[in-house]
């Protein structure tokens, strides 16, 4: 599955942005792998402060997957959800995603406001940073 989602991220346009309970569902299913809407729900409402009800999540994934966040396949009666990306994968895209909308908004107002911060990193971070960069 990985290696679909990477030939597609590199194709298509970046994931959008998760809402607050799209995040939770997904941080769900990325710490546990493939579930059934009913499984998201128990683990999720069991630590809750208010618990939501099972209409309520198979609407967020049926949202995720008409998104592409999610894949889907049945069995029997019941539909079971998988991230389309991996965690780390995600992160990385939204987060390219994000930059290039601040560069493109603001121009070399935002790069100066990088540069900042790049230069108040400890000088281990920022190497490893300018490492992990060249690879991209």
């Amino acid at each position: 599955m990985a290696s679909q989602s990477t030939k597609r991220s590199r194709s298509a346009a970046p994931p959008p942005p998760l809402h607050e309970l799209e995040s939770e569902v997904m941080e769900q299913l990325w710490a546990g792998g493939e579930a059934s809407v009913r499984s998201v729900m128990e683990a999720l409402n069991a630590r809750a402060r208010r618990e939501r009800a099972y209409t309520t999540y198979m609407t967020i994934m049926a949202r995720l997957h008409k998104k592409g966040l999610l894949s889907r396949r049945r069995e029997g009666k019941t539909d079971y959800y998988a991230p389309a990306y991996e965690r780390d994968e995600y992160m990385a895209l939204r987060a390219k995603a994000e930059v290039e909308g601040l560069v493109d908004q603001y121009g070399d107002v935002a790069l100066s406001h990088f540069a900042e911060q790049m230069a108040r990193l400890d000088p281990a971070r920022r190497r490893a940073l300018q490492r992990l960069a060249r690879k991209s």
